[in-house]
């Protein structure tokens, strides 16, 4: 395999795993669509426990590895400077991949009192099934998170911007109480990307990633990802990818190695359209509020500009209207055109969807008190989430324009 370590990230993610086929030459992943390989009877032990290195086996089981998703996982390990990754079926099944892995009853783990909604019941309501216990926290609060520490603390998680308040988390003094604590540190970086945050630069143990989004960037793909040190992602491969076979497919890993080759001008378009459409939508007469990293009006676009080399693509806005009015115009006849209705984020087209903050709280949140004012102070009575796409920002603005002008 060749090193490309030397090398700026925008090369890596046009080159990194990538070796042209022996046979044919070509330079294109192939899709290798095989289950199972032809193997000598000496070179694999049918059992995970018998192979500590999965990934230096010849290739036996595609639940296990398989040469398409192998490429995906050593290209996104060089972006992220980690050593090894390993490739999940969905970013919801990367989240499991690492809770499972590392956790066992009796254990304790601190995840963000606001993040991606599947996480936290993940956390809340089955963690607590298997005598495992979490406890909801605001990750920018860092006595807070001093205080929740236990005995049995053995996970931090984290996300960053975090989904859907884009409230941000210091990682480098996470990592320090982490540290301090002697548990393992982990960040979701699905909104930020390797283009905009290398958390484990910054002291992260472990990076996860929904590359169903922005990394995939065509809306065509579900995938998650697991990154850190060799001997942190093996042991997680045996215990929880060949043992509960969330495995990524080929065809999906190709389609989101395409994606790759292209993350960082996407990316680099994607923050010029966002800044430009989160100016103009601060400015609307309609719009109440808006959070975005870029902002100079976000509550830590100091913390921002130092740990984000790019504000990503992802904002929410508040309208001064009723938010369901301004919901239902969007998506009903005569409502946006260009920007879609519709959930996820981090594709090439522009989409948004209202996140009610009552609904949240009754499903998954479940703030209280102080927490929730804190997130009120971000979502107020519901956000629209608005994942910017990279149609021209000016056309995107007026699409949005057509209906927020009816409720100025």
């Amino acid at each position: 395999m060749r090193s490309f370590s030397n090398h700026d990230p925008r090369t890596l993610s046009v080159h990194a795993g990538l070796e042209p086929d022996p046979v044919t030459g070509a330079i294109a992943p192939n899709v290798v669509t095989a289950s199972n390989f032809a193997f000598q009877p000496d070179g694999v032990a049918f059992s995970a426990n018998l192979n500590p290195d999965m990934t230096a086996l010849p290739f036996f089981y595609s639940r296990w590895t398989n040469p398409t998703v192998r490429q995906l996982e050593q290209r996104i390990a060089a972006l992220e400077g980690a050593e090894d990754g390993i490739a999940t079926a969905s970013g919801m099944a990367a989240a499991a991949a690492l809770f499972f892995g590392v956790l066992k009853a009796g254990d304790h783990v601190i995840v963000s009192d606001v993040c991606y909604p599947g996480v936290r019941e993940l956390a809340s309501d089955i963690l607590s099934d298997l005598d495992i216990a979490s406890t909801a926290v605001n990750l920018s609060d860092l006595a807070a998170v001093r205080a929740a520490i236990q005995p049995a603390t053995k996970l931090i998680h984290a996300e960053t911007p975090c989904n859907p308040l884009m409230r941000l988390t210091d990682i480098a003094a996470l990592a320090d109480i982490a540290r301090e604590a002697g548990c393992l540190l982990s960040v979701d970086s699905t909104v930020a990307t390797p283009v905009a945050t290398r958390p484990i630069e910054l002291g992260a143990d472990i990076v996860i990633h929904s590359l169903t989004k922005f990394i995939n960037g065509h809306g065509d793909a579900l995938g998650g990802m697991l990154l850190g040190k060799k001997s942190l992602i093996e042991p997680i491969r045996a215990r929880v990818a060949v043992r509960l076979g969330a495995s990524l497919s080929a065809q999906s890993a190709w389609l989101i190695l395409r994606g790759v080759d292209t993350l960082y001008p996407r990316m680099e378009a994607i923050e010029r359209n966002a800044q430009k459409i989160a100016e103009g939508l601060e400015a609307h007469p309609a719009v109440l509020r808006v959070i975005y990293p870029g902002l100079a009006s976000h509550p830590q676009n100091e913390l921002a500009r130092r740990q984000m080399k790019n504000f990503s693509g992802m904002m929410t806005f508040q309208t001064k209207a009723d938010p369901n009015l301004v919901a239902r115009a969007i998506a009903g006849e005569g409502g946006t055109k260009l920007v879609h209705y519709a959930v996820s984020l981090g594709h090439q087209r522009s989409n948004l969807v209202l996140m009610r903050t009552d609904e949240l709280m009754q499903s998954t949140f479940k703030l209280e008190g102080e927490a929730l004012a804190d997130y009120r102070r971000y979502a107020g009575d519901g956000v629209f989430r608005f994942s910017v796409g990279l149609e021209a920002p000016d056309d995107v603005l007026a699409d949005l324009f057509s209906v927020l002008d009816r409720f100025r």
